[in-house]
């Protein structure tokens, strides 16, 4: 188990994402286990249920399994759709509200594009 909690966001949300980061990083691999809601507990000093609701998040959305008797495991194609999970989200976050402030400040499409473009163009030469 990886990272810390903080007060940011509900703690059952970090734990989701925790474990998100890790299929993405690698560290849980399809159809490997990942910790219980009892280790994730321990781990995090937080209540078992708060855990649960964590890893249920993640099985609605079809990146751990549960095996009866078993535990949780990462689904196939986990990693794939953590990231078009993120990507959906980036585009509602991120991209919709820049498109929504461009408008407001009468920007073409151009001259949004070229904002971006430069922008990545910073973020390489890093």
């Amino acid at each position: 188990m990886r990272g810390t909690l903080n007060d940011q966001s509900l703690i059952y949300l970090q734990i989701a994402r925790m474990l998100e980061d890790d299929i993405l990083r690698g560290v849980y691999r399809e159809e490997e286990q990942v910790p219980s809601t009892n280790e994730l507990a321990r781990g995090y000093n937080i209540n078992p249920a708060t855990a649960a609701k964590g890893i249920n998040l993640l099985v609605a959305d079809g990146i751990l399994y549960k095996r009866r008797g078993i535990g949780m495991f990462v689904s196939k194609g986990a990693g794939d759709t953590v990231k078009q999970k993120r990507k959906a989200a980036f585009y509602d976050g991120y991209v919709k509200p820049l498109v929504k402030e461009g408008a407001s400040l009468a920007l073409t499409g151009e001259e949004l594009l070229a904002m971006i473009e430069q922008a990545i163009g910073e973020e390489n030469k890093k």
